[in-house]
């Protein structure tokens, strides 16, 4: 696979040297935010935005593991931008635009721990893809 340390026998490899600590600050939101969706997403289970909030975990987890074994980290950079800002999005709208919440007063929290580590998240995705950018 392009992009991807690999030997036959022994798969891929974690590629965390040319990491830089713009990385590791997306890589420590994106846990934050796979861990209250996971946490949130077992507990609404089986319902369908349980199975969203574990799948969107995974996605965050999955994400997260391409960019330690060096795999398009770009790619990897590009799809995480609409991924997260649809979050968000979705989260307000879903809460406080049709849902009964007020904002900011019902934020909550864990909410508010969630969206603080999304909008990081998105804001080192996109210097990580800014143009020149030696990054990646």
């Amino acid at each position: 696979m392009e992009g991807m340390a690999t030997t036959e026998a022994e798969g891929p490899r974690l590629q965390t040297d040319s990491l830089e600590g713009v990385h590791w600050v997306g890589i420590l939101a994106a846990l934050v935010s796979a861990g209250i969706h996971l946490l949130l997403g077992i507990r609404m289970l089986p319902s369908g935005m349980g199975i969203s909030f574990v799948l969107a975990g995974l996605g965050f987890l999955g994400a997260i593991g391409l960019v330690l074994v060096g795999y398009r980290r770009r790619t990897v950079y590009a799809a995480g931008i609409p991924f997260v800002a649809v979050q968000i999005v979705l989260w307000f709208v879903l809460n406080f635009v049709t849902g009964p919440k007020s904002f900011p007063g019902e934020i909550g929290a864990i909410g508010a721990l969630d969206k603080i580590a999304q909008f990081v998240l998105l804001g080192v995705l996109i210097t990580l893809l800014r143009p020149g950018s030696s990054r990646s």
